[in-house]
């Protein structure tokens, strides 16, 4: 291999670490999204019919996780736009997910999410709306 290629792939391989650098940048984008939602209590009404579930929003940032209640997991964000936001997560010996949050208004989003909790897959599609204040 010429010292020409041999320089080239070294360049190439110190680059990798900037460009993670990057990405861990973007990992830590502000959501501010979902900070704009109206804060206290939501109806999270399912597309396949499952018993509707309500929850309280302090931050708007509790529609991430929905299946995956512990603290603690690693995120990512893909997407940070001012209407949506798409967020991937890991749960350290429980699973991960990726969830997409789109906002119609500031009491009205639009969720899905899919992926692996307790060794099993999940995915669903709801509509959350503000209902007034915690209950």
């Amino acid at each position: 291999m010429s010292n020409r290629k041999i320089a080239w792939i070294g360049a190439a391989i110190a680059a990798v670490p900037a460009a993670l650098l990057g990405g861990a940048a973007l990992a830590q984008s502000s959501l501010a999204m979902l900070d704009t939602l109206d804060r206290g209590g939501w109806e999270l009404r399912y597309r396949d019919g499952t018993t509707p579930r309500n929850i309280c929003v302090r931050s708007g940032r509790e529609f991430i996780q929905l299946r995956h209640s512990e603290s603690g997991c690693n995120r990512f964000v893909v997407e940070d736009g001012d209407s949506e936001v798409t967020v991937q997560y890991t749960c350290r010996g429980n699973g991960y997910g990726r969830t997409h949050i789109r906002k119609e208004g500031s009491k009205l989003v639009q969720i899905d999410s899919q992926g692996i909790v307790d060794g099993r897959p999940f995915q669903f599609s709801a509509e959350a709306r503000h209902t007034g204040s915690c209950r």
